[in-house]
C-alpha cells in the first residue's frame, strides 16, 4: 500500500512539473543573432526564452503562459529584424538573362535593401525603410529626372532624431547614386515613434486574490496536487485497518489449505 501510495505521487509529481513547463513555439528559422536579440529582449522582461537549433535555423520557445506578452513585446521592439538581400544575392548568376529594365529593378531593390541593412544598425531605430528614386530619361529628348529618395525610420524614446538626422541623410545621399550634394527637397526622412510597451502583466483571480496566468497554473497545478495527496493520505488511514484486517483472515484460510 505504501509503495502504491508513493508511485502515485511521483506520477502526480512529474505531471506537476511537465504542466509549469508547457514550452509553446514564439519564432523560427533565425539566425543565430536574431535568436540572441529575441532572447535579450524577452529576459528584459523577465521572461525566459529557450532556443533550439534545427535544420531551418534557430527556434525560440516560450512559456505558453507568456506567449501573448512575447509577441507584443517584441511587435514594439520590431524583432525579429526582416531578413534582407545584399547586391551579391540579388545579381548572382543563374544563366538567365535579364532585360535592362529588370536589371535596374533588382539595382533600385538591392540598394534599398543595403541602405536599410546599414540603418538597422544604428542604435534605437527599430523599422528603417528606404524608397529609391534613380536618376532616369523618361522619353528621348526630355530632361533626366533627378534622383531622390525617401526614409522611413521607426524609432524608440531613447532616440533624438535631431540629433540623428544629419547622419542619416549624409549616410544616404552618400550611399545612392545621384543623391550627393544635390538639395535637402530630394532626400525626405520621416521620424515615427514607436509605440512604447507597456508592460501589464494580465491578472486572473484565483480565489480572493489576483495573480498573474503563469502563477495561476502553477497554483492550481500545487492546488490538485494538494488534493490527491490529501485523499491519497486519508484513504491510507481508513484503508490501512482494512487491509490488515483482510490480511489476517486470510491467513488461517492459507493455513489450512497446505
Amino acid at each position: 500500500m505504501a509503495k502504491l501510495s508513493f508511485k502515485v505521487l511521483l506520477l502526480l509529481l512529474v505531471f506537476l512539473l511537465l504542466g509549469c513547463n508547457d514550452q509553446v513555439e514564439l519564432n523560427h528559422g533565425l539566425s543565430e543573432s536574431d535568436a540572441n536579440e529575441v532572447a535579450a529582449e524577452l529576459g528584459r522582461y523577465h521572461i525566459q526564452a529557450e532556443k533550439r537549433t534545427n535544420k531551418d535555423g534557430i527556434t525560440v520557445m516560450v512559456n505558453a503562459t507568456e506567449l501573448n506578452r512575447a509577441v507584443h513585446i517584441l511587435d514594439a521592439a520590431g524583432l525579429p529584424r526582416p531578413a534582407r538581400t545584399n547586391l551579391g544575392e540579388v545579381f548572382q548568376k543563374n544563366g538567365v538573362i535579364s532585360t535592362p529594365l529588370e536589371e535596374r529593378a533588382r539595382y533600385i531593390y538591392a540598394l534599398s535593401q543595403e541602405v536599410e541593412s546599414t540603418l538597422s544598425q544604428i542604435d534605437g531605430v527599430i523599422v528603417a525603410r528606404v524608397h529609391v528614386v534613380l536618376p532616369e530619361r523618361i522619353a528621348p529628348g526630355e530632361p533626366v529626372q533627378p534622383a531622390s529618395a525617401a526614409v522611413f525610420i521607426k524609432y524608440r524614446p531613447d532616440l533624438d532624431p535631431d540629433v540623428i538626422e544629419p547622419r542619416i541623410r549624409q549616410m544616404v545621399a552618400s550611399s545612392l547614386p545621384g543623391l550627393a550634394g544635390r538639395a535637402d527637397k530630394d532626400l525626405a526622412i520621416v521620424f515615427v515613434p514607436a509605440e512604447t510597451y507597456q508592460d501589464k502583466p494580465p491578472e486572473v483571480s484565483f480565489g480572493p486574490f489576483m495573480v498573474t496566468p503563469e502563477r495561476d497554473a502553477q497554483l492550481t497545478w500545487l492546488s490538485g496536487f494538494i488534493g490527491i495527496l490529501i485523499l491519497v493520505s486519508v484513504a491510507g488511514v481508513f484503508g490501512w485497518p482494512h487491509w490488515k484486517r483482510f490480511r489476517q483472515r486470510n491467513k488461517p484460510q492459507a493455513s489450512k489449505d497446505e
